[in-house]
């Protein structure tokens, strides 16, 4: 299964860890832009002086371990589409250029399921798809999980429970069915 990864997706770094952990993990392909990238270097100038420099330095750190999952653009292919959000549109290019089965997004609204499904395509957010995953693989998944929280504690200097680490993240049903498990 090959997914984009939208940019809001790629911006938490929690999200981002067990994402690219669970692709690691050979459960399904990732897949992105150039222009995608782009989007989240310049979205962690939000956290403050020096963040959009250690986000391009993540940035190429991603590019040189998943160097096939860079998507190139194909001519005239976004003149082609549209979406609800003109600025989005890129995304489902890359999607459609990298054969890709879905999109991987917090925005719903920007992404109608109806629209996606004309190009073949599906969209979930990232709870929905690691939940599944999880579902199917639930070690290979919850190993990923807790090797993201150890970093997390030990960069923080902090406990960090799970459920409340997942929250966070935006994955509240995976952090309660982990809780659970």
């Amino acid at each position: 299964m090959k997914a984009v990864l939208d940019a809001c997706v790629l911006y938490p770094t929690v999200l981002r860890e067990i994402l690219i952990g669970v692709a690691g993990q050979g459960l399904y392909t990732p897949l992105w832009s150039a222009r995608i990238l782009e989007e989240w270097a310049r979205a962690a100038v939000k956290l403050g002086p020096g963040a959009e420099t250690v986000a391009r330095g993540e940035v190429a750190l991603l590019r040189a371990h998943w160097p096939a999952a860079e998507v190139k653009p194909q001519p005239g292919l976004e003149a082609d589409l549209s979406l609800p959000d003109p600025n989005d549109v890129h995304v489902l290019a890359t999607a459609i250029a990298g054969s890709a089965d879905l999109i991987i997004t917090f925005n719903a609204v920007d992404f109608p399921r109806g629209r996606l499904a004309e190009e073949g395509l599906d969209r979930r957010d990232p709870d929905q798809f690691l939940l599944a995953l999880w579902q199917d693989h639930p070690a290979k998944v919850a190993a990923v999980i807790e090797s993201v929280r150890v970093e997390a504690e030990r960069l923080s200097g902090q406990p960090q429970p799970l459920r409340a680490l997942m929250k966070r993240a935006g994955l509240p049903r995976l952090g309660k069915a982990l809780s659970a498990a």
